[in-house]
């Protein structure tokens, strides 16, 4: 459930709740057969405003806690005895939202009240007087109103404590585990493809050098070793990422078209429609998706040109890269691990990713991100 409907839910139970406490207090109110006075319609009105106000009792618990606190006076020095059960809920309400003092002081100024409230109605024995304020408003359900409200405050925030406690500690061994294999790739890798690669470009050296012909597999294990060396780079980077270095976004992609001509790819740049304030997952996955896009051109399709649009739509960001390569709808490249990450960084944001080769040639990836509408 999400949390627009579990809102909505809570809001209705909210005023189901307070109909049904204006309901009960009516029904008690016209049990005493009063005639339709001036006094008596002003009695019945604070029993409804009473019960209503339990509506907002989770926007505003104090507001409600007094509201219903002086219709309970009111009422009571109406002439009606009716139990103050809205301000009970009232309590309830108030110390779950961690307003204990507040509540004390309040029920002690309804407790003073009431027997003065009960005079004013027109009775005048003292012991009936301190009974029938008594009875309106049982010391002992007021306190279990705020034991109760108080005890689902206190688990609820040990709820909340866990679940952060946990987040933190699996972000935390995440965290671990990925540099554990940091090092592991570093010290198990980086030295044997350090040592292919330098010994590759010193024996290529040592051939033109020398006039001779270089052998064409060891140019290729020449290039190899630095592809290598540049894919196992790339990769400790992103494994020893902690967030602390400034993540990279929208405002980094001309710097990967740039890098990109560097391949001697005839690469461009087009941003269009509007500019959204973008959130920071939206912001990075259009980074990603246009470096991998590009670094797939560059390496794989034998393209000379690629282009990349950015377009702003009122609640879409899109996202288009194309190429000139040798890919066509007969000879549809297998997915990689590139084009699968970008799949599911896309899905997890809830947007869709299209990457197929074009019918006049070349390949396109084309990725749809939902971003929020800002004023």
């Amino acid at each position: 459930m999400s949390a627009g409907e579990s809102g909505v839910r809570a809001r209705f139970g909210d005023w189901a709740l307070a109909v049904g406490v204006v309901a009960a207090l009516l029904v008690t109110g016209l049990s005493g057969q009063r005639s339709a006075t001036d006094l008596a319609l002003l009695g019945y009105a604070l029993l409804t405003i009473g019960g209503l106000a339990l509506g907002a009792r989770r926007r505003a618990p104090v507001a409600v806690l007094a509201v219903t606190g002086l219709c309970a006076v009111g009422y009571q020095a109406a002439g009606f005895d009716v139990p103050a059960v809205a301000y009970l809920f009232a309590v309830y309400a108030a110390v779950r939202a961690g307003h204990r003092t507040v509540t004390v002081a309040a029920s002690v100024v309804v407790l003073a009240l009431l027997p003065l409230a009960v005079l004013a109605s027109g009775l005048h024995d003292t012991g009936e007087v301190f009974a029938q304020a008594r009875g309106a408003l049982e010391i002992a359900w007021l306190i279990a109103a705020g034991a109760a409200g108080e005890a689902l405050r206190q688990a609820e925030r040990r709820a909340d404590e866990a679940e952060r406690t946990r987040e933190e500690t699996a972000r935390r061994r995440a965290d671990e585990e990925r540099l554990r294999i940091a090092r592991e790739l570093h010290d198990s890798l980086t030295h044997q493809i350090s040592v292919i690669k330098v010994q590759a470009e010193v024996a290529v050296h040592v051939a033109r050098r020398r006039g001779e012909e270089v052998s064409p597999s060891l140019l290729a294990i020449q290039e190899a070793g630095r592809e290598a060396s540049r894919e196992l780079r790339a990769t400790l980077e992103a494994l020893r990422d902690d967030d602390t270095a400034p993540p990279r976004g929208l405002d980094d992609v001309p710097a990967l078209v740039e890098w990109a001509r560097t391949f001697g790819l005839d690469a461009t740049l087009t941003i269009g429609g509007q500019r959204h304030d973008v959130p920071a997952a939206v912001d990075r996955t259009v980074y990603r998706i246009v470096q991998e896009s590009l670094t797939n051109v560059a390496r794989h399709a034998d393209a000379a040109t690629a282009s990349v649009r950015i377009d702003g739509r009122p609640d879409t960001l899109v996202i288009r890269i194309d190429d000139d390569g040798k890919a066509t709808p007969a000879t549809a490249p297998v997915p990689g691990l590139g084009l699968l990450g970008m799949r599911e960084r896309v899905t997890a944001l809830g947007g869709r990713l299209r990457a197929e080769p074009r019918g006049e040639g070349g390949f396109t990836v084309q990725a749809e991100l939902p971003v929020e509408r800002t004023s």
